[in-house]
C-alpha cells in the first residue's frame, strides 16, 4: 500500500481487560494517491493463541465487534455526527452513521472497503482502503478526527479492548474524547485523479 501522507500510532489495552497473547497493536494511517483513506492495523504477539476469523469473500455483516476486529471512527472536526467502520480478518465489514453519541444506524451507502489480511505466527496485519466521497458528514476539505480501536478475542473467548485512548470507566470506543487523531487531506489528494485500469 502506497501512502502520500502517513502517521503511525499505538493502541493501548483497556486496563480492565487482559491481553496476554498480544504484545502491541500499531496503526498506520494515511492517504493513498487519489484520495482514499488507508489504514494498516498491525498486531504483534502469539497470534496462534488468538481466535482469528477464517478468510471469506468480502461482505457486509453486523456484530463483528463480538470477535476479533479492527475499527475506525471518523468525524468532521467540531461536529457531533460520525461514522463507524468495522473490519474483520475474515474480510467482513460493517459501516454505521451516527447523528450524535450512539444515536445511529447502518450506513445506507455501500462504501465497500478493500480489505487485505496477512497472517504469520507472530503478526497479524489488516489493510483497509476506503473512499470517503459518498459520506455527507465528512466534507471533501474537512479536517477529520479519528478514533481507532480493536477488539481481540483469545483462544478461550476472552476479549481485550484497544484504543488510542480510553475515557474513564468501561471500554467505550464511541466516547467523544476518543477522537484524538487529527488528519488533514493533503493538497495533492483533494482533486482525485482518475484511477488507471478502471475501478478498484
Amino acid at each position: 500500500m502506497t501512502y502520500c501522507t502517513r502517521h503511525t500510532v499505538e493502541l493501548q489495552c483497556h486496563p480492565t481487560t487482559r491481553a496476554q497473547s498480544v504484545r502491541g497493536i500499531q496503526v498506520q494511517v494515511g492517504w493513498e494517491q487519489g484520495g482514499a483513506l488507508a489504514l494498516t492495523f498491525s498486531l504483534t504477539g502469539d497470534v496462534v493463541r488468538l481466535r482469528i476469523p477464517t478468510p471469506q469473500p468480502s461482505r457486509r455483516a453486523d456484530g463483528l465487534w463480538q470477535h476479533t476486529c479492527f475499527e475506525a471512527f471518523i468525524r468532521h472536526e467540531g461536529e457531533p455526527g460520525y461514522y463507524e467502520f468495522n473490519f474483520a480478518p475474515s474480510g467482513a465489514w460493517a459501516a454505521y452513521a451516527f447523528s450524535r453519541y450512539r444515536d445511529g444506524a447502518p450506513l445506507a451507502q455501500d462504501v465497500d472497503p478493500c480489505i487485505a489480511v496477512r497472517r504469520a505466527e507472530q503478526q497479524l496485519e489488516l489493510d483497509a482502503l476506503m473512499r470517503l466521497e459518498c459520506l455527507p458528514l465528512v466534507p471533501l476539505r474537512a479536517r477529520l478526527q479519528l478514533a481507532l480501536s480493536a477488539v481481540i478475542e483469545d483462544e478461550q473467548g476472552g476479549l481485550s479492548y484497544w484504543a488510542l485512548t480510553h475515557p474513564p470507566g468501561n471500554p467505550d470506543f464511541h466516547h467523544p474524547d476518543a477522537f484524538v487523531l487529527e488528519l488533514e487531506r493533503p493538497e495533492a489528494t483533494r482533486v482525485s485523479a482518475p484511477a488507471e485500469g478502471g475501478k478498484r
